[in-house]
Parts: C-alpha cells; sequence; structure tokens
C-alpha cells in the first residue's frame, strides 16, 4: 500500500503542528489496513483495492492549490451557486438570498466529522482533506431558489487523490433545494468525500446528484446524517457516465416523524461500475422511509445496491419501503442487489424487494409498429424506465432540466 501512496505532507496547509502530526497518524492508521476489499461485507461487491490497484500504478496527493477556473453556468432556471475546484472552496454567490439567513464558507476544521472510524477511507480522508464547503441555512428561512454545487475537476489530476469534507446544517423549519453537479476533464483521479448533514425539527432538504460529462475518476462518497422531529430528507441521484463510483449513505431517524426518500435512476455504459449503498434507522416511533433504486446496464458495466432498513425495538409505527430494478441491455452486464431489514419494533410497515430483466419486446414491437425505429425505441422505453422517480418533484423547471439530463445520459450509453 505504501508503495502505491506516494504522499508529501509538506503540500498539506495545517492549522498548528498538533493537527500536522495527526494527519501523519491518520494516515498511518490508514496504511495498516489499506483500501477495502471484498473481504469486507460491504465491499465485497465492489473491492477497492482490487480496483485501484489495477488501474493505478502509483497515486499521489493533489498539491497545485491554483483554482482559477471559470465556470460556464447553468441557464436552465435561476439558482444561487458554490464554485469547488478539485474538491477545494473557491467562491459562493447566494444573491437570491437573504445573505445573513444562508451561511457558506470553507470548511477549515474537520472537527465533528470523524465519527465513523471503523472506516479506514475515513482515516485517509482525515490526513488529507483540503477542506471543502460549511453550509447552514437558519431557523425558519426556506431559500427561494435552488443552490447549485459545481464540483469542477481539472486536467491537473491525473493519477492524483483529492479528499474533502463538507457539513451541512438546516435550523429549524428551514427549506433548500441543493443540486450537486458534477463536471470532470478527460484524467484518472482517485476522490474520497465525507459529508455530515445535520436536519433541526421541520426543516426539509432536497439534494441532486448530476454527472454533467463522463468521467475517468474513481469516487467515494459517505454522507451520514441525522434527523430531528417531522424533517424531510430527499436525495435523488443521476450521477451516470463515472468510472467507479461508491455513495454511502447513513441516515439516522432520531425523532417523531421523520422521513427519508432516496431515489436513484442510473444509466451505465462501458467498464462503468456504480455501488449505492444505504442504511437508513428507524430510532423513534412514525418516522418513514422510502426508497427506489433504478439502473440501467449497457456492455459490461456493473451496479450495485445494498440497502439495509434498521428500526429500533421503540420505533412503532415505522412504515418502510425498498426496491431495486435493473433493465440489462447486454449479457455481460452485471447487477447485484443485497436488500436488509433488522426489526426489533413489532408494529411496523416494512418491505423490501429487487428485480432485474431485459428489455420488454412486447413494447419494443409495439413502438416498432408506430413507425419508430429500433434504436430510437430503446431510448424512449429506458427514459421511461428512469423517469418514473421524478414524479414527485414539483419545480417545473428543475423538473424538466432533470428529464433533459437524464436523456442525455441515456444517449450516450
Amino acid at each position: 500500500m505504501e508503495q502505491l501512496f506516494n504522499i508529501d505532507f509538506k503540500n498539506i496547509s495545517s492549522s498548528s503542528k498538533k493537527e500536522a502530526l495527526e494527519r501523519r497518524k491518520n494516515f498511518e492508521l490508514f496504511l495498516k489496513t489499506g483500501l477495502p476489499n471484498k473481504k469486507d461485507e460491504n465491499w465485497k461487491f465492489s473491492d477497492l483495492n482490487s480496483i485501484i490497484s489495477k488501474n493505478f500504478k502509483e497515486i499521489t496527493n493533489y498539491d497545485d492549490l491554483r483554482i482559477d477556473e471559470e465556470i460556464e453556468l447553468i441557464n436552465d432556471f435561476d439558482h444561487n451557486h458554490i464554485i469547488l475546484i478539485n474538491g477545494v472552496f473557491k467562491s459562493c454567490d447566494i444573491s437570491f438570498e437573504e445573505k445573513e439567513k444562508v451561511k457558506i464558507d470553507s470548511l477549515k476544521s474537520l472537527e465533528g466529522l470523524s465519527n465513523q472510524s471503523s472506516n479506514n477511507l475515513q482515516n485517509l480522508n482525515q490526513a488529507l482533506s483540503l477542506g471543502g464547503f460549511n453550509l447552514e441555512v437558519q431557523k425558519d428561512y426556506k431559500c427561494k431558489k435552488p443552490i447549485i454545487i459545481y464540483n469542477y475537476f481539472n486536467s491537473n489530476l491525473e493519477n492524483k487523490i483529492i479528499n474533502n469534507s463538507n457539513q451541512i446544517k438546516l435550523n429549524q423549519n428551514s427549506e433548500l433545494i441543493l443540486i450537486e453537479y458534477n463536471i470532470s476533464e478527460k484524467c484518472k483521479f482517485l476522490k474520497n468525500t465525507f459529508e455530515k448533514i445535520y436536519m433541526n425539527k421541520g426543516s426539509e432538504l432536497k439534494t441532486f446528484v448530476i454527472q454533467k460529462t463522463k468521467s475517468n475518476g474513481y469516487f467515494y462518497k459517505n454522507i451520514s446524517g441525522s434527523q430531528d422531529y417531522n424533517s424531510t430528507y430527499q436525495k435523488f441521484i443521476l450521477s451516470s457516465g463515472l468510472k467507479f463510483n461508491k455513495l454511502e449513505i447513513n441516515m439516522d431517524l432520531e425523532k417523531e416523524n421523520a422521513s427519508c426518500y432516496i431515489l436513484s435512476g442510473l444509466s451505465l455504459g462501458k467498464e462503468e461500475h456504480q455501488e449505492i449503498k444505504t442504511r437508513i434507522n428507524h430510532m423513534a416511533p412514525n418516522c418513514k422511509s422510502y426508497q427506489k433504486i433504478k439502473n440501467v446496464l449497457e456492455n459490461d458495466s456493473k451496479g450495485v445496491y445494498q440497502g439495509k432498513i434498521f428500526v429500533k425495538d421503540n420505533a412503532q409505527k415505522t412504515d418502510a419501503y425498498q426496491l431495486s430494478k435493473a433493465l440489462i441491455l447486454d449479457d455481460k452486464a452485471e447487477f447485484n442487489a443485497k436488500p436488509e431489514l433488522e426489526i426489533y419494533a413489532d408494529d411496523v410497515k416494512c418491505s423490501h424487494g429487487s428485480t432485474s430483466g431485459s428489455i420488454d419486446e412486447d413494447a419494443i414491437h409495439y413502438l416498432m409498429t408506430r413507425g419508430i425505429e429500433l434504436p430510437m425505441a430503446k431510448k424512449l422505453l429506458i427514459n421511461g424506465f428512469i423517469n418514473e422517480i421524478f414524479e414527485n418533484i414539483p419545480e417545473e423547471k428543475l423538473k424538466k432540466f432533470l428529464e433533459k439530463n437524464i436523456i442525455e445520459q441515456v444517449n450516450a450509453i
């Protein structure tokens, strides 16, 4: 592992000698175990050690902090924005909001993000993180426009690793739509991100992950969050086009009437591998979770979904639903699903399921008899398969933008 990672700590700024020592200590802890592999149950379908070792001869840390790229902004709808260059906070513009109500700045301190020591990738993150962003919405404030995070990766990242950490806090009765918009140049790199979400009483957060361009990057992101009474968290995952991506989501529904929704629609093409792993912890009565994961798999792509619903003994009246579906378009494509229920309460409504299959030949025939050629008929059915996850998005301009993005992704496979 030491031969693979060639890390120069001189290029990592630390606020104190103590922090510098902590970084080195965390890196040594990481080296003892190394990258996760299939011996770990959580990584049985995505052996990261094998994947990275096959595709990288040497990995160095990112040391060029010049971030002067100009980003082309989306003009489909009005929005605020945050700009990250190679994971580093560059700037923000919240001109549509009351500025004292929304706080955005660079996340300098990593304290409070180190509560998952069992995950060795966090040791790596704590050792090498260059910081990300800190976002807080004040009490009773409902953001007027979405905030888009322009997550840009430039061509200086060949064979580099970047680590960053983000923190999002919604105070009581606040609301926010947050869109992560990833833009990559054609280079091979590794990105390791940890993100904490705090949702106070009555708050509502909708988040979207969108990939604008195909990427040769290898991405891992861990999201952990806590939800207070009557809070709502919605996550839409549309990150097609990545060489490798694993997204872990761990949400604690800590107080009554909290609800969590995770919906995904992915179109995976040649040599693309994506995994979504979720754990929704129902810790209080009358909470709800809903998960629907959809994959379209072409060529030799690989899709993975591991989802666990945990229900504590006092979490009566839990309503939890989990479903994964895969549309497999090629014999070489692979889909793995591992749904789990762990229930200790007796008055609950919980269900899970997983289905996979090929495209409906009768539907293809029907469309072709109406004069639609075979390639277009397939694309129409794929679009319909994925677009179902947008049914509950009331913002019309945002919905049209997402649907347009899905069409572009389907056309690219």
